[in-house]
This record gives structure tokens, C-alpha cells and sequence, in this order.
């Protein structure tokens, strides 16, 4: 029998006091928990705890919003919006404008759920590879879907023919192999950086507790941001490829 994952105080949480409606969930879509007293395993709870910083945080930066006096809270998500904007302009460039939302939303989201394993008692939940996976698939289908709204059926699927009809045969199965690899690749890359950054800094914090967990520590915030930054700046070259219409 594997063994059960220990349980943060924040999944704890909802082990005690969700258990029943989670099992009840579970059960209903045919896939009952390994372990009934714990259904909820501690990436999703983290995930959980995740939208709920963000709604709240929004929430609060909402009410305080102010053309005349904005705050530095104000301030700094406006230079982030600046900041999307410009690199979906870059990436994009016809109608960017549109895809911005998305892009802020899945910067945002990511870089919360990697920045919160930094906290003493949470984990990061991109550190499980269904997280990661989880927002490759959604990438992928977004793209294509903006891909057919933009362009068409017909003019869309032309993307797999190549430039000239005669390389079709061949360049058909290229791009359908190419396109079904990005979600394994944006899966591997977040997963795969995250987890080893927590693995590292773990492993230093049980050497000493001066100042060389600190520096990798900080480290680990940077490679927060960075992966953040990759997959959103990853699925904007993929939704410019989708929606490109000179090709």
C-alpha cells in the first residue's frame, strides 16, 4: 500500500473539515480516494489557498483603485500589465490586446503557486506534475482555439501543411508531433525546475540555518519569477503561431 503523503496544516485543515464533500466529489466521477480520511492531497489544497490570496487580494486592491492617487499596490500591478502587454505586443502583435487577460492570468497564478513553497509551512503545488500538466492542456487548447476563431477551420489547419502543398506529407506529421510535445515540454520545465529548487533549498536548511539557505532562498524566488515569466511568455509564441495570419 503507498504510503500517505504528510499532511500541511493547511491540508489538514481540510482533511478534518472537507473530507466528506470531497469524497462525495470523488466518488461521483468514479474515482474514490486512495485513503477516505484524507482526500484532499496538499498541491490542491495549496492551489485552493492560491485563488484565495489572489481573489482577496484583488478584492482589496478593487476598492482602492484610484486614477488620481494610485497606491503602490496599484502602481506595481500596473507595471506588470505593462509589462504582459508589451511581450504579448512582441510575440503576438495583430490583436494582442485581446490575449492579454489570459496571459496575466496564468503569469499571476503560476508565479503565486511558486512563490508560496517559500513560506515555512506551504509547498509549492507546481512542484506536482499534475499542476504543471493540468496548465499545459489548458495553454494547448487555448491556442488552438484562438487559432480557429482567428483564422478558420480551413485556413487554420493549412498551418500543418507547410508552405508549399508538396511538403504536406511530410510537414503534417512534423507539426502534429511538435504540437502534441508542448504541453509534455511546458509540463517538464515548471515541474521539473521547481521541484529541484525546493529539493535544494531543503536540503541546505537541514545543513544550517546561516546564511547559506538564505542565498538559495533567494535563489529560489528567482527561478519563481523566471518559470513564471517562460511558460506565459512560451504559451504567447504559441497563440502568435496560432493566430499568425501571413503564414
Amino acid at each position: 500500500m503507498q504510503e500517505h503523503e504528510v499532511d500541511l496544516w493547511f491540508t489538514k485543515l481540510f482533511n478534518d473539515f472537507l473530507a466528506a464533500p470531497a469524497n462525495a466529489v470523488l466518488n461521483a466521477i468514479g474515482k474514490p480516494a486512495a485513503d477516505p480520511a484524507h482526500p484532499w492531497p496538499n498541491w490542491f489544497a495549496m492551489e485552493v489557498l492560491v485563488v484565495l490570496i489572489i481573489m482577496l487580494l484583488f478584492g482589496y486592491l478593487k476598492a482602492r483603485l484610484s486614477a488620481d492617487r494610485p497606491g503602490k499596490l496599484q502602481l506595481t500591478f500596473e507595471a506588470i500589465y505593462q509589462f504582459i502587454a508589451g511581450q504579448a505586443h512582441d510575440a503576438v502583435e495583430h490583436g494582442s490586446k485581446q490575449y492579454v487577460p489570459f496571459f496575466g492570468a496564468l503569469f499571476i497564478f503560476i508565479l503565486f503557486m511558486n512563490l508560496i513553497g517559500v513560506i515555512p509551512g506551504f509547498e509549492s503545488p507546481t512542484m506536482t506534475p499534475a499542476v504543471p500538466c493540468a496548465l499545459a492542456v489548458c495553454v494547448f487548447l487555448y491556442y488552438h482555439f484562438m487559432g480557429f476563431r482567428e483564422l478558420g477551420p480551413g485556413k487554420y489547419l493549412l498551418h500543418f501543411a507547410g508552405p508549399v502543398w508538396w511538403l504536406a506529407p511530410i510537414m503534417i506529421p512534423i507539426e502534429l508531433i511538435s504540437h502534441l510535445a508542448r504541453p509534455l515540454s511546458l509540463t517538464i520545465r515548471l515541474f521539473a525546475n521547481m521541484f529541484a529548487g525546493e529539493k535544494v533549498t531543503l536540503t541546505f536548511l537541514s545543513l544550517t540555518y546561516l546564511l547559506i539557505p538564505a542565498v538559495f532562498m533567494g535563489l529560489h524566488v528567482f527561478v519563481a519569477f523566471l518559470q513564471a515569466f517562460i511558460f506565459m511568455l512560451l504559451a504567447m509564441i504559441y497563440v502568435g503561431g496560432a493566430v499568425a495570419h501571413e503564414h
